[in-house]
Parts: structure tokens; C-alpha cells; sequence
């Protein structure tokens, strides 16, 4: 080999500077490479190694916990697993054009960058995002407040959200209330724990910014590069492909940006959506981190850019649909709804997929991590189609919905979550909420959809 032993974390000495793959260049090493313990196990294994000190006891365990410690770091960082035959970690410490190959080590610098994308988002949500929101009419006013009762309250929140019609009834004999004014209140209680939409706003004003800037930022870079005219050549001399800094700032900027969604859940108003969007972040950063440390960076960019086509569509008809700019949100809505079925159930498949399962299959041959990340490709692709479904459902709910008379519709509505709060408060319009209501009667009912 040559050196010491160099691992995906990097260090060590490297090995000669013509060794690649194949029998002169030393190949797969019988055994893996795990390379040097990160500090919090380098510092371990230092203590471990004073167990000389220790009684007879204490050195028999300090030396299973050493065992221990090695055997995990050797099979998470297993070469058998991460690359492809007959290539080492060391193949991949020697000197490259550009950045150098992808190591793990980068990703640490996507957390301080991370932080610094969400001390950007406070910024612009602060100075450019409420001005833009209070041009286009939305105050900044709190949600509306219900009349107290403390019995309405403990049901609320002891109970259920959404009673039944036989709790409406008992509720109705204990307070001598309507029927009707129970269910509203309950519906003014759902909303006054909703975000006001100012804030959703803003939230939705940052995404859009960030997701047309990566976006146009993806198309620039991909538009030269071999790989997007010639998906083969994402595969052509894998994984000996070194990183341009084009494409290292696209991936670790897309990551960071990820990471920061995933810090500022915790700061914004929680959603009942809460959990569905943590996992997708999850995974998202799993997927994103898996590519870059096995090297599939190149296919990677092309997913990237794919899914962020259609992600800023959304935000901008959000965007309309918060500003009562209800002909611009529907337009905006088939818009989106149109490029994400074309681009996640016609090209991500047979582009996208057809690339990484059958050339790949043809250049370099599978291995481990291959199988698994053409899995989580695979699994990505259903969720396209569910998503899919779930879009255009959507869509055929609000164009029936845009057909019912407005009488139906309060009945219906009497019971959801819609953002208005009462029928008697002014829009930042001027026209009342039924004029409102009217207005979007005339359409798909597009703050249904954006609700769904």
C-alpha cells in the first residue's frame, strides 16, 4: 500500500501516485480499509490504550470495547460495500483534477454553512418578504380570537377537535347554544391555533427565492456539463471522477439548505404536517449525503435539478394564493401540476432511472452500496406516483368544488380548515369574505388545494 491507511475521512500517507485499480496499483485490500477514528473515537481508543493502569477487570473490558469499536468503524466504512471491485479508499486519496474526489469530511462543512442559510432566511423573511406581503395587501394581524368558554376549551383540548354530531348535541343542551354556533366556534378555535398567513407568507416567499436561484444555478451548471446531453458519462471512469467546484457548491449548497428546513422546523410554527416534512427532509439529506460519499455526484446533480423544477411553482402559487390573487394561483397551480407529473413520472423514470439501473449496469457492473442506492431511487419513484395522485386528486376535488353553489359550500366549509375566519371581517381587498367566496367559486378553489 504504501503509507499509512487513508479512509474516507481522509489522513494517512497517501499511496503512489500512478496506483489505481488492478494488481500494480494493490486493488481491494484483503481487509477493509477503515481508515483514521473521527476525534471523539481517537479520543476513546487513547484512554483505551492507558488500560494498563487499570485492574484485571477493567482491562479485559477495555480491550472488547477496542475490538468493538474497530470491527463497527471497519464495517460501516467496508470497501466491499461502498465501491465498486477492485477499488480501495486509498484509490481515492490520491492526487485529482479540481476539488479531489467527494470524502466525508466535506460534509462537516455543510452544518456552518447550514447555520448561516437560516440566519439569511430571518434576514430576508424580516426586510424583503413582510414589505413584499403588506404591498400586496396582507397585515400583519394576529389570527381571530374566539369568545372564552371554558368548556368549548376543555373539549377542544381534552377531547377533540372535530366533534361528532352527538357531542354537538350535548354541548348544545349544556351551553344553550345553536348547533351552528358551536361548529363555528370550533372552526375559529382550529384557525386561531393556525399561522397567520403573513408568516406563511414569508416562509413560502424564501422557499421560492431559494428554490428558483438553485434551480437556475442547477441548469447553468448542467447545461455544461457532458453528463446532462450524455448520461453515460456519468458512469464513464467511476469513481475516478474528480469534483469541479461548480459541482461542489451545488451539492453542498443544496445540502445546507436542507439542513437549515430541518433546524427551523423546530423554531416555526408547528404544522400538522410536522412529521410528514421531517422524514422527507431526513430522507432527502440521506439520499443527498449517500451520492456525495459514494461518488455519484454526477447523476445526483441530475435529480437535484429535476426536482427542483417543479418546487418553485408551488411556492409562487402559494405565493398568489395568500395574496388573493386567485386566477394567478390556479394558473400557477396546473402549472406545477403539469411540469412535476412530467418531470417525476416522465423523465426522472426513463432518464434518471434508466441511467443508473441499466448503463450503470453495462459500465461498472453492481456491488453493495449500488443495489442500495438504486433502491432508494426505486422508492423515490413511488412516492412520485403517490404524490402524483394525491396532485391530481387534488385538483379534480377543487374543480368540483369551483361548481358547487355557495350555500353548499358554507355547509361543507362549516366544518374544514379554510383561512378565512369569519364572514364578517373586511379582505385586504376591501370587498367583504363572501365577495371572497365568490371570487373563488368562479375558479378551481385554490385555497382549498393549497390547504391539501
Amino acid at each position: 500500500m504504501g503509507g499509512e491507511e487513508a479512509g474516507p475521512y481522509g489522513g494517512g500517507g497517501l499511496r503512489c501516485a500512478g496506483s489505481k485499480k488492478g494488481p500494480e496499483g494493490g486493488g481491494r485490500q484483503s481487509g477493509p480499509a477503515p481508515g483514521p477514528l473521527p476525534g471523539g473515537f481517537r479520543w476513546l481508543r487513547r484512554q483505551l490504550r492507558l488500560r494498563r493502569q487499570w485492574p484485571q477487570g477493567g482491562r479485559k473490558m477495555a480491550t472488547a470495547v477496542a475490538g468493538a469499536l474497530g470491527l463497527l468503524w471497519g464495517w460501516l466504512w467496508s470497501e466491499r460495500f461502498w465501491l465498486p471491485q477492485n477499488v480501495s479508499w486509498a484509490d481515492l486519496e490520491g492526487p485529482a483534477d479540481g476539488y479531489g474526489y467527494p470524502r466525508a469530511r466535506h460534509i462537516l462543512s455543510v452544518f456552518p454553512l447550514a447555520a448561516g442559510i437560516f440566519f439569511v432566511r430571518r434576514l430576508f423573511e424580516r426586510f424583503i418578504a413582510k414589505p413584499c406581503a403588506r404591498h400586496v395587501g396582507i397585515q400583519d394581524s394576529g389570527p381571530y380570537q374566539t369568545q372564552p368558554n371554558a368548556i368549548l376549551e376543555k373539549v377542544f383540548i381534552s377531547i377533540t377537535k372535530y366533534p361528532d354530531e352527538k357531542r354537538l348535541e350535548g354541548l348544545s343542551k349544556q351551553l344553550d347554544w345553536d348547533v351552528r354556533k358551536i361548529q363555528c366556534w370550533f372552526r375559529h378555535r382550529r384557525n386561531q391555533d393556525k399561522p397567520p398567513t403573513l408568516t406563511k407568507f414569508c416562509e413560502s416567499m424564501w422557499r421560492f427565492t431559494f428554490y428558483l436561484c438553485i434551480f437556475c444555478y442547477g441548469i447553468r451548471f448542467l447545461w455544461s456539463s457532458t453528463w446532462f446531453w450524455d448520461t453515460r458519462q456519468c458512469w464513464h471512469s467511476y469513481p475516478y471522477q474528480s469534483l469541479t467546484s461548480g459541482l461542489y457548491y451545488y451539492y453542498i449548497m443544496e445540502l445546507a439548505f436542507y439542513w437549515s428546513l430541518m433546524f427551523s422546523q423546530f423554531t416555526d410554527i408547528k404544522r400538522k404536517d410536522f412529521l410528514i416534512m421531517f422524514v422527507h427532509h431526513l430522507a432527502t439529506i440521506g439520499l443527498i449525503t449517500f451520492s456525495y460519499i459514494n461518488n455519484m455526484v454526477r447523476v445526483g446533480t441530475l435529480v437535484m435539478c429535476l426536482h427542483d423544477a417543479s418546487d418553485f411553482l408551488l411556492e409562487a402559487a402559494k405565493l398568489a394564493n395568500y395574496a388573493k390573487y386567485q386566477r394567478l394561483c390556479d394558473t400557477l397551480f396546473v402549472i406545477f401540476g403539469a411540469v412535476f407529473v412530467a418531470t417525476r413520472l416522465g423523465i426522472y423514470p426513463f432518464w434518471v432511472l434508466n441511467t443508473t439501473l441499466f448503463e450503470s449496469w453495462e459500465m461498472i457492473g453492481p456491488y453493495p452500496s449500488w443495489w442500495l442506492f438504486n433502491g432508494l431511487l426505486l422508492i423515490l419513484q413511488v412516492l412520485h406516483i403517490i404524490w402524483s395522485y394525491l396532485i391530481m386528486r387534488i385538483a379534480f376535488k377543487a374543480l368540483i368544488r369551483g361548481k358547487v353553489s355557495k350555500d353548499d359550500r358554507s355547509d361543507v366549509e362549516s366544518s374544514s380548515e379554510e383561512e378565512d375566519v369569519t364572514t364578517s371581517t373586511k379582505s385586504p381587498r376591501g370587498g367583504n369574505s363572501s365577495n371572497g367566496a365568490n371570487r373563488v367559486n368562479g375558479h378551481m378553489g385554490g385555497s382549498y388545494w393549497a390547504e391539501e
